[in-house]
């Protein structure tokens, strides 16, 4: 099982996949962690997750870490399949529960009243091609199933 979990090929495409999720990620997971970017930390998040969105506590708490630690391991390529899901997984409730009533696109005009869901689309195919494909090139992941063989 472990073996598949970090199974990869030398994928240059997963790479630029995985690193560039790992990079947008990384402030998101940041800001509702550790404050950063103008997040407003654990508590804080913890506090809009299970109050204002009535997201239980365990759900919120898995959100947060999904967002960071994912961001992490896709920058590393360390169980790449296991970091994508958590981060799709959080785009899948997302759009329902916050971007859908908002439509299809982006508030790049400023005149919606919140973001549409174009980009979680977008986030949802690149971890769902990076669980198929795995971490590729310069992955923890490689390594790991090169010293396993």
């Amino acid at each position: 099982m472990f073996k598949k979990l970090i199974a990869t090929k030398d994928d240059r495409a997963a790479l630029v996949l995985r690193v560039m999720l790992g990079l947008v990620f990384f402030p998101h997971g940041a800001q509702k962690l550790l404050g950063w970017f103008g997040g407003h930390g654990f508590s804080g998040t913890m506090g809009f997750f299970t109050g204002q969105l009535e997201i239980p506590a365990m759900f919120a708490f898995l959100a947060i870490i999904a967002e960071f630690f994912g961001a992490l391991g896709l920058l590393a390529g360390l169980f790449t399949r296991v970091a994508a899901l958590g981060i799709m997984s959080v785009m899948l409730v997302a759009v329902p529960m916050l971007h859908a009533k908002h439509g299809f696109f982006m508030n790049w005009s400023g005149s919606q009243a919140g973001e549409g869901f174009e980009y979680h689309l977008l986030v949802i195919a690149m971890a769902v091609a990076l669980i198929i494909r795995g971490g590729g090139t310069w992955s923890a992941d490689k390594a790991l199933a090169d010293k396993s063989n």
